[in-house]
């Protein structure tokens, strides 16, 4: 190109740059609809655009038991605005009862660990959640959210894990499922087998679907708890760019590091779960989501803190602080993670991932009270980035 030529077109050139985008809007700050503080964030991106976020609401504390409902609020303008939040699961009958509160417990409902979805072939939402850590049930939207369905018990699903531990508590998630190429739905779970109400000792495997949400059967336990791998419980999910299904688990290990496991369909054959040294881990859920920008492109959210002694040196088994939120880019199907920038360096915990069509990345994370959305691209999370420790 002549030196002519490239001045005319320059301006163009520069015009068309795409600029880092980052922005943040408050999507479940304490007191809306009367609630103490929302947690347990999840976030998905319907086949038509619109953005549901959904969350634990925790009507008079924080605790992981207590009067607890799940709310939903809608976007249809990629996350810039909410539309107004309401309770969408279980609104019948109620099923009461708080094994960790002796007095006044028994009138409490506990609706907890909510994951959605995305059918790409049906168009539908499926929106599973449990009751009182006991019970598990499903639902489904066929209008982007606005209605649900009445939901369906599917407790039995869990029951082929009794084989293996004989559980007290039940969770999905949390965060959110995913639709593998096959068109299976999968969404990862974990289970306690301690007191009543406990949530550990823990395990952690898969549930599948391959009628579009109509049944649900048990995977492989892939997870147990054993050896090196101690309580593995909360664990997200993503389909690599070979059609592998990645789980990426938290756990109470001694490394201090998330867990990382894969399958070819979701279900079986899960190789021998091994640390990821990148990956640190505050005992905190986790996210993780893969884009569409280039194959094998995934991006990692959580707080990236370790725990260190006087001496400078890691502590075994230390549990780092719940604080700067941070984002990781892999361009290797999450074989390594060069670039590690941070989102919210205050204090910041269980975050959910999900891509907009345009490529546009949202996070809805737990602030210091209240959950947050933040919008970026990938050119935000490159700029100005060295490699991560």
């Amino acid at each position: 190109m002549n030196k002519i030529l490239f001045s005319l077109l320059l301006p163009a050139l520069q015009l068309t740059a795409i600029e880092p985008l980052f922005e943040k809007t408050d999507v479940f700050p304490p007191g809306l609809n009367g609630i103490t503080r929302y947690r347990i964030p999840g976030i998905v991106v319907t086949p038509k655009g619109t953005v549901l976020a959904y969350a634990e609401a925790r009507k008079n504390s924080s605790s992981d038991w207590g009067e607890i409902e799940i709310h939903l609020r809608r976007s249809t303008d990629g996350g810039e605005t909410w539309e107004a939040g309401k309770p969408i699961a279980h609104l019948g009958a109620r099923l009461e009862g708080n094994p960790h509160k002796k007095e006044g417990g028994e009138k409490e409902q506990t609706v907890n660990n909510p994951v959605a979805i995305v059918d790409r072939a049906t168009g539908a939402i499926e929106f599973l959640y449990c009751i009182n850590y006991a019970r598990c049930y499903s639902m489904r939207s066929l209008d982007d959210g606005l209605t649900w369905s009445t939901p369906s018990d599917i407790t039995t699903t869990f029951e082929p894990f009794r084989k293996h531990y004989d559980w007290k508590v039940i969770a999905t998630g949390p965060g959110h499922g995913i639709q593998i190429k096959s068109g299976r739905l999968v969404v990862p779970i974990w289970l306690a087998y301690g007191k009543e109400g406990d949530h550990g000792p823990s395990a952690a495997a898969t549930i599948f679907s391959d009628d579009h949400g109509k049944t649900w059967q048990a995977g492989d336990l892939c997870l147990p708890n054993e050896g090196d791998f101690s309580n593995p419980n909360e664990t997200m999910i993503t389909e690599l760019s070979n059609g592998r299904v990645m789980l990426v688990a938290r756990s109470t290990s001694k490394a201090n590091r998330k867990i990382v496991t894969t399958s070819p369909d979701g279900a079986r054959n899960w190789t021998k779960p091994a640390f990821h040294d990148q990956l640190w881990e505050p005992i905190c859920m986790a996210s993780i989501v893969a884009h569409s920008s280039k194959p094998g492109t995934l991006i990692f959210s959580n707080p990236h803190t370790l725990k260190f002694g006087k001496d400078g040196k890691e502590v075994t088994s230390g549990r780092g602080k719940r604080e700067n939120l941070s984002i990781k880019l892999s361009r290797d199907d999450g074989k390594t993670w060069p670039v590690n920038k941070t989102l919210d360096a205050g204090p910041s915990a269980y975050s959910d991932l999900a891509v907009l069509p345009d490529g546009t990345v949202l996070c809805l994370y737990e602030g210091k009270a209240d959950i947050q959305v933040a919008r970026f691209n990938l050119e935000w999370i490159v700029n100005d980035q060295a490699l991560s420790r």
